[in-house]
Order: C-alpha cells, then structure tokens, then sequence
C-alpha cells in the first residue's frame, strides 16, 4: 500500500515545482523531501522523478500519480473535516467553490442566512467557473460547488416533465432534471448542453437551484428597443464571455442562421457591459449577471428558448454533513429570483 506521506510529498513536489520549494510548503527539511520520495519510487518500482539542469521534474509516471494522489488526499482531507464536524472536535468548516455572477448574487445571501441560522460554522469561498469548481470538488477541495450550464431549447426539461425547478418539499433533489438517482449517480443530468456539458461523473450529486433568461444586450444609445430576433444582428460586432458562454453566444446565433463577428471577449459580465454601453458591440447575458449589477446604458430582453441553469453539486454518497445541508437549503432560498416589481395606479 502506497504511503500517504509519501504522496503528500510527491504532490507538493508536483504542485511547487522543486524539492525546495516543496519542503518549504511541508515545512519539511529538504533531506526529507528527497527520502520521501526516493522511498516512494521503491515502492511503486517507477522512476517519478528525473533531473533537468539544476533542478527536477516528474517524469510521465510521477505526474499521474501526482494528480490520482491529489484526488485521494483532497478525499482523506474531507473525510477527516466531516467526521470532525460530527464529531463536535471543531466548529464546522465549509468551502464553496462558484462562478463569478453566483458569487455577486446568491452566494452573499446564503452566507448571510448562514452566519444567521449556524454562526459558528466557517465558510470560505473560492471563485472558479465549473469545470475548475468540479475539479476541485472531484478532489475534495470544496464541499460544494456551484456550476451552471445552458440549454437552448424551447423549454426546460423541467417543464416538459412537470418536475419542479428548485428542490422539492424537505429540500430533496428535484427529479428527474436534477435529482434522480441516474443524475446523482452519473447516469444523467439536465437537457443537452453542446458547449460540452458538465461531466457528472459516479458520486456527484446535483441539485437544481435555478433556471434563468439569458438576455440579449445592446447599447442604450440608440433609439430602438432591442428586439429578441437575434438575424436582425448578423452585421453587429459581438462581445463573447467565458468559454461555455462563448460556446451558448455561437449556437444561438447559429440557430439565428449566421457566425457572430466576435470583436472582444471577457469572462468579466461588468466589462461586457460597460463595453456595450459604449457602444462597442452587442452581447448576450444571463439574468445573474444583471442581477448581479446593471449598467444604466444598456437595454436588455430575454431570448426566447434560452436558458442557463443553475446547479449546486455535491460529491458522495448522502447523508450529507449536516453544515453541508445547512448551505445547500440557504443556496437553495437564496437563488430564488428577486419579485418583480409591480407598477401602481397612476404611477409610471
């Protein structure tokens, strides 16, 4: 059996780049480091490390058992905060991994309910879009992960099944969209997504938290309303953010039957805006973004059939901890969208 010192090692070598460096990290000497995995390579019978010029690096086998290594510790690492949470040895730690407009909107509000309901439980956030924030729950890096993925079709599968869009009564996974056992078990998930798809892979669970417009946006300038036939914008330039939104801009374009002439692009939903407003081109955003913060010179409708949905993943099989239930039912309150405002009598 591999040693799990021995693999700590060997990641922070893979991670820091040098036995220096990583014993520095580990606050290990570096006579030690060397030990650790001079050892380890006598156990697996591999040559993990090999020189370059003054300093090392991992040969094609140390690299995959560097990155299989990371998995297992992140897991150990979560189990061991788990059983410590249940076990009352600390106060509860929770780390939530979300996409940059999550964090501007339902993310701030969750936390706020959750110092309400549970003061002593710690949360730390970390910005990541999903794949990165999947990867890092994979790993064992965050207890939770927020992620989102788009559809284009006319209406969700959520409607088309008569399963609700948010959890059901008790806070269970909503089904079939984002909760039933083939979804939480890596045998399904929400309508195709062609930009690629978020990989549910066995022991993710998801929960639906949200299903939004996307919204075309164009400057406040001109006179016209902005109207949601996108063909009427074939000759604009384009604004394209983060590559799954990227990838949703260019196949509602190619359903609108033309290529967008991209002229910029930024996974920042501010700058979009502002370079909107200024005219600069037109782009397409989902209603988190504005949710999030609105520039007063653009105008915005929502495009018929276009959806992003909003989705909190967990990793493993339930029960959950009970913090880590604790911050998918605030997630869950918080994403709820905000009342529309109704106009009064006489007023404008």
């Amino acid at each position: 059996m591999l040693d799990v010192t021995r693999l700590r090692v060997l990641v922070a070598v893979a991670r820091y780049g040098s036995v220096t460096a990583a014993a520095r990290a580990l606050n290990y000497a570096q006579p030690s480091v060397s030990h650790h995995l001079a050892r380890l390579e006598a156990e697996t019978g591999t040559k993990l490390i090999q020189r370059a010029g003054r300093g090392i690096r991992l040969t094609d086998a140390g690299r995959l058992l560097a990155e299989r290594a990371a998995e297992v510790i992140g897991r150990l690492d979560a189990a061991e905060n788990e059983l410590a949470a249940y076990t009352g040895l600390r106060a509860g730690r929770l780390r939530l991994a979300a996409f940059p407009s999550a964090l501007g909107t339902i993310v701030p509000a969750a936390a706020s309910a959750l110092r309400e309901h549970q003061p002593s439980v710690d949360l730390r956030l970390t910005e990541a879009e999903p794949p990165e924030a999947l990867r890092m729950l994979r790993a064992g890096y965050v207890d939770v992960a927020l992620v989102f993925r788009y559809s284009a079709e006319a209406s969700s599968a959520s409607s088309a099944s008569g399963a609700s869009s948010v959890d059901g009564p008790g806070g269970r996974d909503a089904a079939p969209v984002a909760g039933s056992d083939a979804a939480r078990h890596g045998g399904g998930s929400l309508p195709d997504d062609e930009d690629g798809g978020i990989d549910l892979t066995e022991g993710l669970r998801e929960r639906l938290l949200l299903e939004e417009e996307v919204h075309l946006v164009t400057s406040a300038q001109g006179a016209a309303e902005p109207s949601a036939d996108l063909a009427g914008y074939a000759r604009h330039r384009w604004i394209a953010g983060c590559d799954r939104c990227r990838a949703n801009l260019l196949r509602q374009c190619a359903l609108a039957g033309f290529t967008p002439r991209i002229a910029f692009t930024t996974d920042d939903y501010i700058a979009v805006q502002a370079l909107v407003a200024a005219d600069l081109g037109v782009s397409t955003l989902p209603a988190l973004c504005l949710r999030a913060a609105r520039h007063p010179g653009i105008r915005t409708v929502p495009l018929p059939g276009a959806h992003r949905f909003v989705l909190a993943v967990r990793y493993g099989d339930p029960p959950d901890p009970p913090a880590v239930n604790l911050l998918m039912e605030v997630l869950r309150a918080a994403a709820a969208p905000p009342p529309r405002a109704v106009p009064t009598a006489g007023g404008s």
